[in-house]
């Protein structure tokens, strides 16, 4: 199997002040294309930093990072920008999304910096809208939308430059338990259509959407085992 992540012996020091502060000492691993991954960890086990990382938002102070075959741990910001734009398809807690826009056109705005055309681009949006159920929806601004639905607009936004994989950071750290569920329904489906996705949350019940879970404690991988294996060991 192809990895999308490759990570070897990252790490990430913080200084404040004179002192170094070690989040990340030494993780390394890899997610094949198609996977379906959760990161978990306690407040300051690393996974945040981690989740920077993989997301070309942070660079580690050393190891190498390949993202899809390109060597992203060395690169300039500018050059993040671009990998990050065509790589990666991010999905936040606060949805991130402009309040003067509607849904297709805050789905459409990755392929703005994209260069694409706007006749494409709309095409592009109302398709993955359909997606996730959210096609009626298209000429609402966020205002005039539930958490849930925000989120769709958010998760339709991921997808629409088609990423080698979609990161999601706390996805349902603002919904209810029904419109959880909803969107982590999403996501199962968004990974049955062949996407390869990281989900970072601190939640049991959410993580167990996902085939494989990756533990960090103290800036240290703790366990990578899949449900299967988790499962078998009760």
């Amino acid at each position: 199997m192809s990895s999308v992540i490759h990570l070897q012996d990252i790490r990430k020091n913080y200084y404040m002040g004179k002192q170094e502060l070690q989040v990340l000492k030494g993780v390394t691993l890899d997610i094949t294309r198609n996977e379906y991954v959760a990161l978990m960890g306690p407040s300051g086990s690393g996974k945040s930093t981690l989740m920077n990382i993989l997301g070309c938002l942070d660079s580690p102070t050393s190891g190498t990072y390949i993202l899809n075959d390109n060597d992203v741990s060395k690169m300039a910001d500018n050059d993040l920008a671009d990998i990050r734009n065509k790589e990666i398809g991010f999905v936040f807690q606060q949805f991130n999304l402009l309040p003067r826009l509607t849904a297709a056109e805050n789905v459409a705005l990755p392929l703005v910096y994209a260069g694409i055309s706007k006749k494409l681009r709309t095409e592009m949006a109302m398709e993955v809208l359909r997606k996730v159920d959210l096609t009626d929806r298209s000429h609402h601004k966020p205002n005039e939308l539930s958490g849930g639905q925000c989120q769709r607009v958010a998760i339709a936004r991921a997808l629409v430059n088609n990423p080698s994989m979609i990161l999601a950071d706390e996805p349902t750290g603002n919904l209810d338990t029904k419109t959880s569920y909803e969107i982590m329904s999403i996501f199962t489906k968004i990974h049955s259509e062949g996407n390869t996705v990281v989900l970072v949350t601190h939640e049991e019940d959410i993580s167990k959407h996902a085939h494989r879970i990756i533990r960090l404690r103290d800036g240290v991988l703790e366990s990578d085992r899949t449900q299967e294996a988790i499962a078998a060991a009760h």
